[in-house]
Parts: C-alpha cells; sequence; structure tokens
C-alpha cells in the first residue's frame, strides 16, 4: 500500500469516527475535525498533508458549490437578493478595506496592496460552516436562505480581490500599483460576466443532456462532470469559475424536477450527500493539520505576531457588524423597499453578523501567494487563527447566541398548512388526469388510485392534531415498518436456504426500501 494511499485511508476514517463523535456530543463535525486535525499534527505519528490550494480551490471547491447550488432554492435566492448581495460582494470588500488598513497601520513594512490581499483571504464565510450551523440549529428559513446565498458567491468576490492585490504587489511601483486598483472593478466585472455566461451555457447543456437520458447512471455522471466543465473553461479565460459553477447549479437545480426521472434524483441525491460529507469532513481535518507548519515558518517575534493577529482578528468579528447591522436596515429608508418588505428582526440580524465562519478557502487562498510575497508566512498564521477563532468560537457559541437572543423558528404549523393547501390543489389535478386518462381500466384500479391520492393528501391534515397522541398516519408508519421487516426476514431465510436466488431477493429488497422511503411523514419529521 502506497504512502499516499494509507495517508487518505487514515484521512477518511478519522472523518468518520470523528464526525460520528459529533453526532453523539451533539456538536457539529467541522469544530471537532478542526481540533482533531490541530491535535494530529502536533503527534510524531499524525498525518503529514500539506493543503494544495490548486487542490482545493479547482478540485474541491466546484465539487461542494456544485452540490450546494443544485439544493437552493433559486426563487428564494432571488426573492433575497439584495441582502445576499450586500453581503457578498459589499461585506467582502469592505472587510478587504478595513483588514488591509488595519495591518498596514500596523506593520508599515508590508505594502498596502500586501495587506489587502490578507482582507480579501480573510474576508468570505465558509460555505460549509454557516449553512451547516444554520440547519442544524433550525434557524428561521430566511436566515438560512441568506447565509447560503451569500456564501455561494462569496469566494468569487474573495477570489477576484485576491488575484487583483497579489497583481498589485507584483506591480511594485506607486504609479503602477495605482492603476492596477484603477483597473480592478473592470476586472471584477469581466471575470463576473464571463463566468456568468459560461455557467448559463453549461447549464443549459446539462439540463438538455439531462432530458435526453433516463439512465440514472448516466445522469449521476453527468452531474459529476458538470461542475468541472462550467469551472475550466471559465477558468482558462480569466473568468469566474466558482461564479460559472454556481449559475450552472442553480439552473440545473431549478430546472432538475422536470428534466429526470424520479430514480436519478434518488441516486444523485444520494450521490452528492456522500460526496459532501467526505469532502467537508476531509477539508476541515487538513485545515487543523496545517498548524504545525504554519507556526514552524513564521519568522517574526511573537509579540508581534499576538499584537497584530488579535486586531486581525478583531477587526474581522467586529467589521461584520458594521457592515450586517446597516446593510440590513439602511434601505428601508427607501419608501419602495418600506412599502414592499418589512425589517427583519434585530436578533436574526445578530445571528447573521455573529455566523461568520471562515474555512478551508481562506486558507487555500493564503497558501497559493507567491512564495516571494511579502510576509507570507505571517499572513498564513493570521489566516489560520481567523478560521480558528471563528470556525470554533463562534460555530461553538452560535446555539447560545441565538437562544439569549429568542431567535424565532419558523412556525411548522404554517409550514404544514402551507403543504396542507397546496396538496388540496394537487389531489385535484391528479384526480382530473385520472379521470382524463382512465381508459378502460377497470373500476377497481381507478376507485384504489383515487383513494390512495385522497388518503396522502388528507395525511397532511393529521399532523396538526393532538401532539400527546399517534395520529392514523404515524400508526400506519410504525406498523408498516414492523411487516416490511418481517417480510425482510423471510425472504433471508429463503435466500440462505436456496430456495431463492439472490437476485430475486435483492429485487424485492429494493421495492420494499422504496416502499419504506414512501412511508407518510410524521409530525416529528416537521420539527
Amino acid at each position: 500500500m502506497t504512502e499516499t494511499l494509507l495517508t487518505a485511508v487514515v484521512l477518511l476514517a478519522v472523518v468518520g469516527l470523528v464526525s460520528g463523535l459529533a453526532r453523539r456530543l451533539g456538536l457539529l463535525a467541522p469544530f471537532l475535525l478542526m481540533v482533531a486535525g490541530i491535535v494530529l499534527s502536533f503527534l510524531p505519528v499524525g498525518p503529514r498533508v500539506r493543503l494544495e490550494p490548486d487542490l482545493v480551490l479547482e478540485g474541491i471547491l466546484p465539487l461542494l458549490l456544485y452540490a450546494a447550488a443544485i439544493r437552493t432554492s433559486v426563487p428564494a435566492f432571488t426573492r433575497l437578493l439584495r441582502p445576499i448581495a450586500l453581503l457578498a460582494f459589499g461585506h467582502v470588500w469592505f472587510i478587504t478595506v478595513v483588514v488591509g488598513l488595519v495591518l498596514h497601520a500596523m506593520v508599515p513594512q508590508i505594502p498596502l496592496a500586501a495587506a489587502f490581499a490578507l482582507g480579501a483571504i480573510v474576508a468570505p464565510p465558509d460555505a460549509v460552516a454557516a449553512t451547516a450551523i444554520a440547519r442544524r440549529l433550525g434557524l428561521p428559513r430566511r436566515v438560512v436562505a441568506i447565509l447560503e446565498g451569500e456564501s455561494l458567491v462569496n469566494d468569487a468576490t474573495a477570489l477576484v480581490t485576491l488575484r487583483v492585490a497579489i497583481a498589485a504587489v507584483a506591480g511594485g511601483a506607486a504609479g503602477v500599483v495605482a492603476m492596477t486598483w484603477r483597473q480592478a472593478g473592470i476586472e471584477f466585472l469581466v471575470a463576473a460576466l464571463g463566468g456568468l455566461l459560461i455557467g448559463g451555457a453549461v447549464g443549459v447543456l446539462a439540463a438538455w443532456l439531462h432530458s435526453r437520458t433516463d439512465d440514472p447512471l448516466l445522469d449521476n455522471t453527468l452531474s459529476i462532470l458538470t461542475p468541472f466543465v462550467a469551472f475550466v473553461p471559465a477558468f482558462a479565460v480569466d473568468a469566474s469559475g466558482v461564479v460559472a459553477v454556481v449559475v450552472c447549479g442553480l439552473y440545473v437545480g431549478h430546472k432538475r424536477p422536470v428534466l429526470m426521472g424520479a430514480a436519478s434524483r434518488l441516486q444523485m441525491d444520494a450521490f452528492w450527500r456522500v460526496t459532501q460529507f467526505l469532502l467537508e469532513g476531509v477539508v476541515f481535518l487538513l485545515v487543523g493539520l496545517q498548524l504545525r507548519d504554519i507556526v514552524d515558518a513564521v519568522s517574526e517575534s511573537w509579540p508581534t505576531v499576538a499584537a497584530v493577529t488579535a486586531a486581525v482578528v478583531g477587526t474581522v468579528l467586529v467589521g461584520r457588524f458594521v457592515w450586517v447591522f446597516p446593510g440590513a436596515y439602511l434601505p428601508f429608508l427607501i419608501p419602495r423597499i418600506r412599502r414592499r418588505e418589512q425589517p427583519p428582526p434585530v436578533a436574526n440580524t445578530a445571528v447573521i453578523a455573529w455566523a461568520g465562519m471562515r474555512g478551508v478557502v481562506s486558507l487555500a487562498a493564503a497558501f497559493s501567494l507567491p512564495f516571494d510575497f511579502p510576509s507570507r508566512d505571517l499572513l498564513i498564521w493570521i489566516t489560520f487563527v481567523v478560521i480558528a477563532v471563528t470556525l470554533i468560537g463562534q460555530g461553538l457559541t452560535i446555539p447560545l447566541v441565538a437562544r439569549l437572543l429568542g431567535v424565532r423558528r419558523d412556525d411548522p404549523q404554517a409550514d404544514v398548512l402551507a403543504e396542507a393547501e397546496v396538496r388540496q390543489a394537487a389531489l385535484r389535478a391528479a384526480q382530473s388526469t385520472l379521470a382524463e386518462h382512465r381508459g378502460n381500466a377497470p373500476d377497481h384500479v381507478v376507485e384504489r388510485l383515487d383513494a390512495w391520492a385522497e388518503a396522502r393528501a388528507n395525511q397532511v391534515w393529521e399532523r396538526l392534531g393532538d401532539p400527546s397522541r399517534e395520529v392514523p398516519a404515524e400508526a400506519f408508519r410504525r406498523l408498516r415498518r414492523r411487516m416490511i421487516d418481517a417480510e425482510r426476514k423471510v425472504f433471508l431465510e429463503a435466500r440462505n436456504a436456496g430456495r431463492i436466488p439472490d437476485e430475486i431477493r435483492r429485487q424485492v429488497e429494493l421495492e420494499q426500501d422504496l416502499e419504506e422511503l414512501m412511508l407518510p411523514r410524521g409530525r416529528k419529521d416537521d420539527e
């Protein structure tokens, strides 16, 4: 077994063990994985894995962004476009500037452009951590949608800004630097527009290909290739590969219900869940594993390093509040917006401001700095500390902050009522279609289908009943699961006794699994 393969196996094993421990302790896996990586980095027998920025930014990031984008609600994204844009663009640029100014003021020998590079590196919150926390805590749907939307786009803003800052440092002379920054806006617009066009074109192509096949394996193969087909050409022409992947994913995800069959969607969802679980786990573990090498590389005096690091971390934390609150409420000074919307609750805005965890993209961006970049090792160290403080500190305290602020979850009863209303409309459409297409079907078949559709529509209303008693749908699910387990046992015994071939048992098992997945939801599923 080669050393590389052994290291990969160890990393995956650690991800599985730590993630399982996190679930048992009621914690989120990213925090424990990063802590585990930090501990392993100082053990003599721990895996020594160097973070390769190209692998993260060009290999892992497209997959994670595409997996998130295909599940993002496009109507919610467009409805919340203003707060998302203020965070994904405005907040990134604001943090870039204030962090750059603070760093340059404290360490004047670091050029201002290089200081802005650090600002761009630590500006974007992590796409994984924020949404994982928001969903785990059951935060309001609007908060989750804003954090998801921000995390989909802010990496593109930060990476393009970083590219401009690196070019400014390379320019050297003040006049060249000034000219480079004057071109920053144009370069960003070109990168964003190029990514938008390429992502849209690849999305349309992918949607067309999905619509031309009903083979789940081909659909999944296409789904794996799609983010790279969007990213690579955008990257090749200096457009934003991140924007291309996100736009492509949003389009395909929005069109997915009409593009592919149920088997393809089920298989694709399972594939992306596993892919996300493993990739997210590995990247947070890798972040922690870099600490020892980062510490060894720092050459400045530690009192100076500590002071500068504390100043940057404080600027990042306070700067998000300084940007988020005005961005949330100043637009309501405009009468048109005030007539159309209600200002968000202060508690929700505070949670969004506190949910600024940084992650692997920031560290990969720091490692991507040229080796002769001014104070490169110091900038990498500061980036790591920002990630550790925000990911562990903010991530672990968000539940407490949400509880102290009295953040209200979405009303599950309102969700059930909305679902019930749409289900009744769906029932009428199904019954009309049944009557139109029944043809010569036997009456008992039509009656059975009609009764089955009506029963499924009525199951929603049961979830509004007394929570202390078991409703019929829950009783049905509980008893049918026991029956399916008994049926599985009989088929296993028949297979073991040689009465049926294993191929038949697997076909029956698939039918039983699908039936179990289709059993009616209970009230616990709404919580």
